[in-house]
């Protein structure tokens, strides 16, 4: 059996911006993560605190950085998209 890709792989020519976009991401989101950390370690009585519908603010801010992780992963991965068609059309017309 011949195993091939199922698609023809070349350049990608985007991969400098997808790189600068995916470096920005990861630095939102680290400093969200970042503070939910000090938080936790310096003034855990306010990860105690009601913030929503009966939750507290550690529960609320936790389930938060999980959803804006899947949410990043979802936006990067269109813009990425979006950005390699662009330079394909741009390299061949």
């Amino acid at each position: 059996m011949l195993h091939e890709p199922a698609v023809l792989l070349g350049a990608d020519h985007a991969s400098k911006k997808k790189s600068k976009l995916g470096m920005i991401l990861f630095v939102v989101y680290a400093l969200l993560y970042g503070t939910f950390v000090i938080i936790g370690i310096s003034h855990t009585h306010l990860l105690g605190v009601k913030v929503l519908a009966g939750l507290n603010l550690a529960v609320v801010y936790g389930m938060g950085l999980i959803v804006l992780a899947a949410v990043m992963g979802y936006f990067y991965s269109m813009i990425c998209t979006r950005m390699e068609n662009k330079m394909d059309k741009e390299v061949h017309p």
